[in-house]
């Protein structure tokens, strides 16, 4: 059987190193977990501190993630969060809006990290 052209020098059975990573999908998915936990620590001022502690880093840390992977777009949903979850000037929310804001950032944290192909270094 002859050997395909695109395949190269590589004995047979040795795995092919990846040209990308899913470096986002960890971020994303924990991301994700801890909004659907703030929403119980809603009405605890101090407990939700740390949940915007979190969510606000996490959304940094996918924002470099998208930037490497030159996905632009998912920036439009990431900065927001990052903003509107920052702990340090904190932009007081309250209501439904405030709860479905908690749901849609958590989509958005699932989408970035299911979806971001960050390319792999190779050193």
């Amino acid at each position: 059987m002859a050997r395909p052209a695109n395949r190269g020098p590589r004995p047979q059975g040795t795995p092919r190193e990846p040209s990308w990573t899913r470096a986002a999908l960890a971020p994303g998915i924990l991301g994700a977990i801890v909004l659907l936990a703030g929403l119980a620590l809603l009405g605890n001022p101090g407990g939700f501190l740390i949940i915007r502690y979190v969510t606000s880093v996490l959304a940094i840390i996918l924002c470099i993630f998208v930037v490497q992977a030159r996905a632009w777009w998912w920036l439009a949903g990431l900065v927001p969060i990052a903003v509107l979850w920052n702990p340090v000037v904190v932009i007081d929310l309250h209501g439904q809006g405030w709860v479905s804001a908690q749901y849609i950032a958590a989509l958005v944290f699932i989408a970035v990290g299911v979806v971001t192909k960050v390319p792999a270094r190779h050193n």
